[in-house]
């Protein structure tokens, strides 16, 4: 049974759609320009976007439109294909029907297992990005395309510092820092910011950069037609803005879920993006994610459901339609400054106070990962920390693998019996113990026990400690099995029961290896049955 929608509800819903929109505006256009696809398409992306996610998405509370992540990654394809706004805009198509495929495959909730060092070293990079691309407009210097672009210019920046863009920028970061929370919790410090730096620009006639004309009109709906011999370089950065998208939004729904104490449904949530993305793409607006400041800004101001996220996308539209041509006023240098707040407020505080204490091998992966992330490529970035990441987990769990060929220690009766097994047949029999996951990073160790086992008549290979193995542990496992056979060493392999090990290895060809009794799932009577075997030997 569903419960009804109240007018209380609907009263939350108002002020917090209302309260978000009036926070995503100045950002909407600060993004827009940013990205250098123009201020109007951060303002059509968000109102796309924050109007479909919030219908068909799965965290009810959620606020979206255009992230700092998400624009910084929408700027590479910008740079990109420099005049060819089909593949520019095919780049957030496609990363709309990633994100509705993830959705429906239901990988949602894999977004979790992203390492932390891989999306702190992003994230941070991400937000020292956004700083050195607004150095220049806050100097009032031409805007430069990549962070590196922008270390190498600063020289001739500072060089022709404008003092105009400077006061302008510092008043507008002042506002946006200082602002007490009581006053911002009731009109946004962008919002404050942004209206007291235009019009101390209009009212002091700075001769500074501004945003310019903004169409008061509905976008052109067209969807992105690109050559196929473009997708090969269009697939990885939609891939890229996908995965990042997916990141952003479902991190903001856990933070829906705990002011609101309510669970999102995370694969929904990404089919209502992917189809917020795809429409922002066909109005020609920039892609985005859940945004974190917008969703708290609705739930504190008592939106509570979809209606909300409806509203802050209704009012951005009559934003659009009623004072778009004054929007045109906005000077470069305020939205320089208030964005130097959102790349500063994107880094991550949490792991740099913990800086000392943190594992080395998990500072090296946040450190490489910034480095690539600021200075080569988003996507490589990320490609290269997860590498890292899995590479560090395997040696850390290979390393905790134990391979003893002295007989198992968890249970005395059955290293005493191993002991007297041992001593009474000359080690005709001897034992393998395995403890830990048995997958690709520990086969090695493994192998290298077998030489040690040479001159053994019957060879238990006791597996009851192994609780995971992976394809590469079943065939080092077949491949040490036969290298006992070629050398005349019958083996017996024990597994615990119930946890699927045993029923894998007989689909796999286990049981014409081994034999019909070759695999035990108890280790009494797999002793017992090494020493008839020996018997057979003997005789």
């Amino acid at each position: 049974m569903t419960s009804r929608y109240t007018i209380h509800q609907f009263r939350g819903d108002l002020f917090g759609g209302l309260t978000a929109g009036v926070v995503a505006l100045p950002l909407a256009l600060a993004f827009g320009v940013a990205s250098g696809f123009g201020a109007v398409a951060g303002l059509y992306g968000a109102i796309a976007l924050g109007l479909l996610a919030a219908v068909f998405g799965g965290t009810p509370s959620q606020i979206s439109g255009p992230t700092g992540p998400m624009t910084v990654v929408f700027a590479s394809a910008v740079i990109a294909f420099p005049g060819n706004g089909s593949a520019i805009l095919a780049v957030v198509f496609l990363a709309g029907v990633f994100q509705i495929g993830f959705g429906l495959l239901k990988i949602g909730v894999f977004v979790r297992y992203i390492p932390y060092p891989v999306i702190s070293g992003f994230m941070s990079g991400i937000g020292v990005i956004i700083i050195l691309i607004q150095l220049h407009p806050l100097l009032g210097a031409p805007s430069v395309g990549t962070p590196m672009e922008a270390v190498m210019q600063l020289p001739q920046a500072l060089s022709v510092v404008d003092s105009y863009s400077v006061i302008l920028a510092f008043i507008t970061m002042a506002i946006v820092f200082l602002t007490p929370a009581k006053i911002s919790a009731v009109i946004p410090s962008p919002l404050i910011a942004l209206l007291t730096g235009t019009l101390i620009s209009i009212f002091c006639k700075f001769p500074v950069e501004v945003i310019g004309t903004i169409p008061a009109t509905l976008p052109h709906l067209s969807i992105p037609f690109v050559s196929p011999a473009l997708l090969s370089k269009i697939i990885p950065m939609a891939m890229a803005l996908a995965v990042l998208g997916v990141m952003d939004s479902l991190l903001t729904s856990v933070v829906a879920d705990s002011m609101t104490k309510t669970k999102h449904d995370s694969n929904r949530e990404l089919i209502g993006q992917g189809i917020g993305n795809i429409a922002a793409s066909i109005i020609g607006g920039l892609p985005g994610a859940g945004a974190t400041m917008r969703t708290v800004v609705n739930v504190k101001a008592g939106g509570t459901t979809r209606v909300s996220g409806i509203i802050h996308a209704l009012f951005l539209l009559s934003i659009l339609l009623g004072v778009g041509e004054y929007a045109a006023l906005i000077p470069l240098p305020v939205l320089a400054g208030i964005l130097m707040k959102v790349g500063i407020d994107i880094l991550d505080y949490r792991l740099l106070r913990m800086i000392k204490r943190v594992p080395r091998p998990d500072l090296a992966v946040m450190l490489i990962v910034f480095i690539i992330t600021v200075f080569v490529d988003l996507i490589v970035a990320v490609g290269v920390g997860v590498t890292l990441s899995s590479l560090m987990i395997t040696y850390r769990i290979s390393k905790q693998l134990e391979v003893d060929i002295q007989g198992v220690r968890h249970e005395e009766w059955q290293r005493d019996l191993e002991k007297t097994l041992e001593e009474e047949t000359d080690f005709g029999i001897r034992t393998l113990s395995v403890m830990g996951a048995f997958f690709f990073g520990t086969t090695a160790k493994m192998q290298d026990q077998v030489s040690k086992l040479m001159g053994t008549k019957v060879v238990i290979i006791n597996c009851l400690d192994v609780s995971f193995m992976d394809l590469s542990g079943f065939f080092a496992l077949s491949e040490m099995i036969d290298r006992l056979k070629f050398e005349n060493i019958k083996p017996i392999v024990v597994v615990r029961e119930g946890i699927g090990i045993r029923e894998r290895m007989l689909k796999m060809g286990y049981h014409d290896l081994l034999g019909v009794d070759g695999i035990q799932v108890d280790y009494n009577a797999a002793l017992h049955l090494a020493w008839d075997y020996l018997d057979e030997y003997k005789d």
